[in-house]
Parts: C-alpha cells; structure tokens; sequence
C-alpha cells in the first residue's frame, strides 16, 4: 500500500488515494449541528456564499490533475451543502465513474432522484439519517417535515429491494442521542451497509446540541453496549467501537488524536467550491488554492509537507480534537501497527 510506505518514509510516494470534491454550499435542509447552515449559528452564512457551486468541468479537469500523480482510487463527491441540488450533479458524477474511480456521495438523499442513482452504478452514499424516529429526524433537520421523512424511506426502501446496500450516518446529539439501539434497527430494515456513528463536532453557537453529561454517562454505560449487542444480532456492522473512543475522549473532543495520528496528508485531500485545497477535512488547514497553482504541484510542495511533518511530531491544532476523519485515521493506524 502506498499510503503506508508514504507514512513511513514520511513523505508521499504517490497522490492522494481519496481525492473529496465539495462541489455546492447551497443545502436542501439546515441540520442543527452544521457549521454552515444551522439555525443555531450565532453569525450565519451570507447568501452569496450560499449560492456558490462549482462547474464541472473544473471537476474534469480536477481529476485528471490528481490521476497523473498515480494513486488515485476513490472520490468523494459532498458539498457544504447537498451535492444531488446542483443542476449538473449527475454530470459530475459520471465524469468520476468514467475514470474508472470509487464513487462516494455524501448526502441526505432527499433531492436525489433513486433510479438514476441505480442507473449510474454509484458505489457508495453515505445517507445522513440522524435519527431513527420522525421526531428525532424533524428536530435534526427543522426544515424538513413528514413528507421529508416518508421520502427518505421510500428511497432507503428502493435500494434495499435493488439489493444495494449503502451506509448509514447518524451523527448524535442532544436530540436523538437515545436511539443508537433503533438506528442499527433502521440499518437491518433496510439493508445498510453499515451504520456509522459519530459525535457531532461543534463550534459557532452549535455547542447548543451538544449531548449533556448524563447523556454521555447513559451512552456508554447503556445504549453503546446495547446497540452493539442489537446490532450483533441482526447482522449489522458499524463503527461503534469507534463512536465509544469519541464519548470516552470527553467535553467538546471527539478525538484522542495524540493517541490516533494523522495521516490524512498521504492518503487524501478535500477541495472546497472555490477552489481552496485543504490538508483533511479541516477548513483550518489550508494548502493553498488552486486559483494559486495545481493540485499537484501543492500536494509535492513545501506548504503540504511542512504540515505532515508537524503532525507527525505530534503538534496538533486545537481544532483536531474534533478530528472529521476519525474512522479512516483509525484504519490506517490499526494498519501501520499490524492490528485488525
């Protein structure tokens, strides 16, 4: 695995093997925990900002950038926003498929139209579901209402007789933070993948969704074991090993990075809507941009490298204690230690 030999050698031997494409800001739905669209955010995003999206054929040319520095194999196709409300999102996608690349969409699946997702041969979505009952899933997203809820299972339902199984991302706070054990449920009912869960990480007025304490001592001592038992039964895979290391890391940290590493600087890179390349998922950590100078030329240069030697000694910004890439940071470490 490249990747690996890149993190020993302490410098990458190839591109990025996740290239994340954000390709629209503007959203279908406000869920309480977004750092951009929530209605709890005490200063909001302008309405310009909002109505950025990306032309695909940036993309294209995006793709073939990264490919010729080899490595490439999977992209990820998400937005500060809902990628499926861009008008040529369908576009997009097939110009990944057309490389002969993994397609991920992240999504809350509302806007998607199901028989074109089957038609194109999408590999994965990573449905954003943030609950499993209409009232959780209403107060997560209070934009949305009963019909929002109806049509996700009808899509949820359209794939699982389809006998594609994609996964499921419940992102817990205050609101739904009691229905782990009915969210491996909902992933057996339709066929899920796998559940993914995840701490939401908070900032900007969001803390106010945060779990309480007593919420945080019930999910561990309760419903993380009984959801695990449940989903054991059923047949469901998850990450809640993972999701109980985010609990046990305590206050606003979803993340014992210290613990964990980071090696997201070998193995991906996120590229916003306007262009801004980023190190991980992090808006923090900047790279560059590509209005500045191509993907690859920022991905050998010194900016790129000087933080992958600052991670590795272990400097962490404050902001990685809320770490986006947990359960890939997991697998790479578990990878490099030679444990499952």
């Amino acid at each position: 695995m490249s990747v690996l030999a890149g993190i020993r050698a302490g410098r990458p031997l190839a591109g990025p093997e996740t290239l994340h494409i954000d390709v629209t800001n503007g959203c279908n739905t406000n869920c309480v925990t977004c750092w951009d669209h929530s209605p709890l955010l005490t200063v909001g995003r302008g309405k310009a900002w909002k109505k950025q999206r990306v032309d695909a054929e940036i993309v294209e040319a995006l793709l073939d950038d990264v490919l010729a520095l080899g490595g490439l194999r999977a992209v990820i196709i998400s937005g500060m926003g809902e990628p499926f409300t861009h008008p040529d999102i369908y576009r997009i996608l097939a110009a990944v498929k057309d490389r002969g690349l993994h397609l991920t969409v992240i999504t809350n699946l509302v806007a998607a139209d199901p028989d074109v997702v089957l038609g194109m041969g999408i590999d994965q979505l990573l449905v954003g579901i943030h609950g499993a009952s209409e009232r959780a899933y209403l107060e997560f997203h209070p934009s949305f209402g009963p019909r929002e809820w109806q049509l996700l299972h009808e899509m949820l339902a359209c794939f699982a007789e389809a006998g594609r199984r994609f996964k499921h991302v419940q992102v817990i706070a205050a609101c739904n933070a009691g229905e782990l054990v009915s969210m491996i449920e909902l992933g057996a009912r339709y066929r899920a993948l796998q559940v993914n869960f995840k701490l939401a990480s908070l900032g900007g007025g969001t803390e106010a969704a945060r779990i309480s304490d007593e919420q945080r001592a019930r999910l561990l001592g309760e419903l993380v074991p009984a959801a695990t038992a449940r989903g054991h039964a059923l047949g469901v895979a998850h990450n809640l090993d993972v999701f109980r290391g985010q609990l046990e890391a305590g206050g606003a940290a979803t993340a014992d990075i210290a613990a964990i590493g980071c090696y997201m600087g070998y193995a991906y890179s996120r590229v916003l809507v306007d262009g801004t390349v980023l190190y991980c998922c992090n808006t923090e950590v900047r790279v560059g941009s590509l209005a500045e100078a191509r993907f690859g030329d920022l991905w050998t240069g010194p900016v790129w490298q000087a933080l992958r030697d600052r991670f590795r000694r272990g400097d962490f910004l404050d902001s990685c204690a809320q770490c986006g890439k947990l359960n890939q940071n997991v697998k790479i470490a578990r990878q490099l230690r030679g444990t499952p």
